[in-house]
């Protein structure tokens, strides 16, 4: 089969193929780098799942592999697993304002648990992302759109190592959080809010570094499917924005070696 636009490199086929499940008895799956390529170019395009061409195989096997490798955690795992090779020296955080399609916000309501929420642009999705000192994300988070940016900020520390700066604009000015990272060992490069009284000082160097993360979600959008919320579910959406998060730490691996 000739290599589509969007299909996966080798380079980037020997790098998540040992990441995938095993399968050690039973029907043997359908070609996993078959479904894969179906799937990003869904995330790509942001075609609905019936429009998948036909060099992909039946498109309910690519959305039935996307949707239950999505429930049993499997491209959360992946995308840990490339962030984990991060060093983390830095850390960069920011959020992004994702619109939700008619079809996303038609799902069941409880909005909170889908992550779907009303801001100015109406029904939406807040991504929340931190990366590291090349850019590349290391923690991914949803919640709904008219979601504090400093509220969510503790739950996307968890877990991480600590960086020797933590980097975030003034949507982050909270000292809880300041002294949060202080307590792990680490430096919050935060401004405070202009109408303070006491202004913290922050490394301007570092500071313009920050448009790393803001790259970043340059980059994230260029997937369709991620630009745009069609998903229903929260975990079906937070797994397309870390599907297309592996993508982007997979094409850097291809671009060192």
């Amino acid at each position: 089969m000739v290599m589509a636009r969007f299909d996966l490199s080798e380079k980037e086929w020997e790098i998540i193929a040992p990441l995938l499940p095993n399968k050690p008895r039973g029907v043997p799956r359908t070609d996993d780098r078959r479904v894969l390529n179906g799937i990003f170019y869904i995330l790509r395009t942001g075609s609905p799942w019936r429009d998948l061409p036909e060099r992909y195989g039946p498109y309910t096997t690519a959305y039935n592999r996307f949707n239950r490798w999505a429930k049993a955690g499997v491209w959360l795992n992946i995308f840990e697993a490339l962030a984990a090779q991060s060093p983390q020296s830095l850390q960069f955080i920011d959020s992004s304002i994702i619109r939700a399609h008619q079809h996303a916000a038609g799902g069941k309501k409880g909005g909170a648990d889908n992550a779907i929420g009303r801001s100015r642009g109406g029904l939406s999705t807040k991504i929340h992302a931190i990366v590291d000192e090349c850019g590349l994300p290391v923690k991914l988070l949803l919640t709904p759109g008219q979601a504090s940016d400093k509220a969510a900020a503790p739950a996307m520390l968890e877990g991480l190592p600590t960086a020797q700066a933590f980097v975030g604009d003034r949507g982050y000015d909270w000292q809880a959080l300041v002294d949060l990272v202080k307590s792990k060992g680490g430096c919050a490069h935060i401004p405070t809010q202009r109408d303070r009284k006491v202004q913290r000082s922050v490394d301007h160097g570092l500071y313009r570094k920050r448009n790393l993360v803001e790259r970043f979600f340059n980059k994230l959008k260029h997937f369709r499917r991620v630009a745009t919320r069609f998903d229903k579910s929260a975990r079906n959406f937070l797994a397309a924005v870390m599907l297309a998060s592996t993508r982007l730490w997979m094409r850097t691996y291809e671009s060192r070696t």
